[in-house]
């Protein structure tokens, strides 16, 4: 039997044309079976439903592709056409495909738990699929109704599973945790992986991955692909999260927390311990995530090629020293968190004019939790009468950071307009100062850097148990105030802080928002790339608000109780300055009679309230004569 050729008959012959193989007992009674254990000596093997590229007929009551493989493989599958008609009530009542991905056999019946159900287009469905096992099975319905849908078509290949194993040391009596000890007869580097990839990890895991390196040795660990679920749902109310620690335990630092998707999210250790914790309790679980690591000694600032040209060790100089030369092989430099975490950095020769001609990197290296932060005393570049809005053909500095495993640029200045402060979204930032023309009127630039885990957010408390959140307490103070990370710069991507206020038991928190500059437009959901600014009476997600983001004039929110949650939420696109806040802790008997001048809870009810002003006015007067 050749698969390229048995699903070109129409449904009605297959039983007359194919031998059906039934593998197992059948999921019940009349299914038949299309089994696909060999490529022929091709690379790929394919799959269609009946009839494609026709409309597939109705009343395919269960109709198998069995996909079996060696015990030392696992099975890919790439939908490359999916049609498959959706009703109004989802897949189950209507044409489906149902997955089953991880069988103990070949063989399904009808006790086997399937994994999803697909329907619709392709744009609707995961277009890869992943075996656990050596088996995977397909089982297409189509209900009484004639629909006009083509069907589907894909691909299949058999890989090597010992692709996706985790190279450290399993620990005995458990599912999924692991040890990775740096010695003089264990590699430096390697991989690991979510239970199960590439194919979705189990429901109702907990998975801890230690690392142990050497004296004077740290680690470095970059997540390839996290896949959890899509969207771009606060971590606080997902399900499924991997956290990351500073040490030998999840008592220890928190350096970040991931959900949802991602790639090449780089970690870089402070110490000799790291500890990774990987949580799923989801119904629904993603693909997972692979990672690599490798063990460092604590002096290499080493960077990756792809990403970085090989930059020797720099030392911040002192005020009076020069901090960099004419030439090109002094002027590009690393200064690493190990040696300075804070210090100064000047354009070529400051204050004296700089050098035409020249280019300039200043590469940052931070740890842990560190994001670096740059803020500019002095800014003048040569300049022509206009200054264009990219900086194009003149004089200008260029910062950029890490996104998805490349160097992109997130801002470049130029001309004498003094820069807002700039803050990574990582451990790493990279500076480039490029000279086309020389001056004697223009004396570059002078700026400090620190590596920082505050995000630059200097009031409330911080708390160590979340990569970025800040406590703000009714007994410690009733009012203040609280601002967006780095603000009034641009926010850091990638980023995600929560503000928790805790107020008595008789009082209400009270937020005016001053400044409000967040990317995004409404409704400020994944959909449309939005990063977004969320409250909440409750620790999880308050359906009673909707998201903030866009540039928004003055506005006011208030809680329910004595609790209050704000999150803000960064994603990889654009970014803004972010915001600016003052909370005030309020009895209740103060939040009732709120003061004249008090704005509403949301700026979208403003029009609304003074509309309602105006009628009561107009129905005062008109009762008056």
């Amino acid at each position: 039997m050749h698969q390229d050729n048995v699903m070109e008959v129409p449904l009605f012959l297959l039983i007359l044309v194919t031998t059906f193989i039934v593998v197992g007992k059948a999921v019940h009674p009349g299914c038949e079976c299309l089994v696909f254990s060999t490529l022929y000596g091709k690379e790929k093997g394919t799959f269609k439903s009946p009839d494609f590229p026709k409309p597939y007929s109705p009343n395919i009551d269960c109709l198998l592709y069995t996909f079996i493989g060696n015990s030392d493989e696992i099975i890919e599958l790439t939908l490359t056409d999916f049609d498959v008609q959706k009703t109004k009530f989802g897949c189950i009542h209507g044409d489906y495909v149902k997955v089953f991905m991880h069988l103990e056999s070949a063989g399904v019946n009808e006790y086997t738990p399937w994994e999803t159900l697909l329907c619709g287009r392709l744009a609707d469905i995961p277009t890869v699929l992943y075996s656990s096992g050596p088996g995977l099975v397909l089982e297409f319905h189509s209900g009484s109704q004639t629909a006009n849908s083509t069907g589907f078509s894909g691909t299949f290949r058999f890989i090597d599973r010992k692709k996706f194993r985790t190279d450290g040391l399993k620990l005995p009596s458990t599912m999924c945790d692991y040890q990775f000890l740096s010695s003089e007869h264990s590699p430096l580097y390697g991989k690991f992986y979510s239970p199960r990839f590439p194919s979705s990890y189990p429901k109702n895991i907990r998975c801890t991955y230690r690392f142990r390196a050497r004296y004077k040795e740290r680690i470095r660990v970059v997540f390839e692909e996290v896949a959890l679920q899509k969207g771009d749902i606060s971590c606080l109310d997902r399900a499924d999260i991997i956290r990351v620690y500073d040490g030998k335990t999840a008592a220890d630092q928190s350096i970040t927390v991931l959900c949802n998707e991602g790639n090449e999210i780089e970690i870089l250790s402070t110490g000799s311990d790291l500890f990774i914790e990987f949580v799923a309790n989801s119904d629904w679980p993603g693909q997972g995530f692979k990672a690599r690591f490798q063990f460092q000694p604590s002096d290499d600032n080493s960077i990756d090629s792809h990403s970085y040209n090989r930059l020797r060790t720099y030392s911040s100089p002192t005020e009076t020293e020069p901090n960099v030369s004419e030439t090109r092989s002094s002027c590009d430099i690393i200064i690493s968190s190990d040696t300075n975490r804070n210090g100064t950095i000047m354009s070529p020769s400051y204050p004296s004019p700089y050098p035409p001609k020249t280019t300039c990197r200043y590469e940052f290296q931070g740890r842990g939790k560190e994001r670096v932060r740059i803020v500019f005393q002095d800014f003048n570049l040569y300049h022509t009468s206009e200054v264009t809005k990219n900086c194009e053909n003149m004089d200008s500095l260029n910062a950029f950071i890490n996104i998805d495993g490349r160097m992109e640029k997130i801002d470049n200045f130029c001309g004498n307009v003094l820069p807002k402060p700039i803050m990574s979204n990582g451990p790493r930032l990279k500076l480039e100062f490029q000279s086309l023309v020389a001056s004697r009127y223009s004396r570059g630039f002078k700026a400090t850097y620190s590596f920082i885990e505050n995000f630059g957010i200097t009031t409330g408390t911080q708390l160590q148990t979340y990569p970025c959140a800040f406590v703000f307490n009714s007994n410690e103070s009733r009012s203040g105030y609280f601002h967006s990370p780095n603000y009034p710069g641009l926010y850091p991507r990638d980023t995600e802080c929560h503000y928790f206020l805790y107020g008595n038991a008789s009082e209400k928190i009270h937020l005016h928002f001053e400044y409000f500059d967040v990317e995004g437009v409404l409704p400020c959901e994944a959909v449309s790339a939005s990063d977004y600014v969320e409250f909440s009476n409750y620790l999880t997600r308050d359906r009673k608000y909707s998201r903030y983001c866009g540039q928004l004039k003055e506005f006011d929110i208030e809680s329910d109780r004595k609790f209050f949650r704000v999150t803000f939420r960064s994603n990889d696109r654009l970014d803004g300055t972010g915001f600016n806040a003052t909370y005030h802790f309020l009895d209740e008997v103060e939040s009732l009679a709120k003061k004249p001048s008090d704005k509403s809870d949301s700026p979208n009810r403003k029009d609304g309230l003074r509309l309602l002003l105006l009628l009561f006015i107009f129905l005062l007067t008109k009762l008056g004569t």
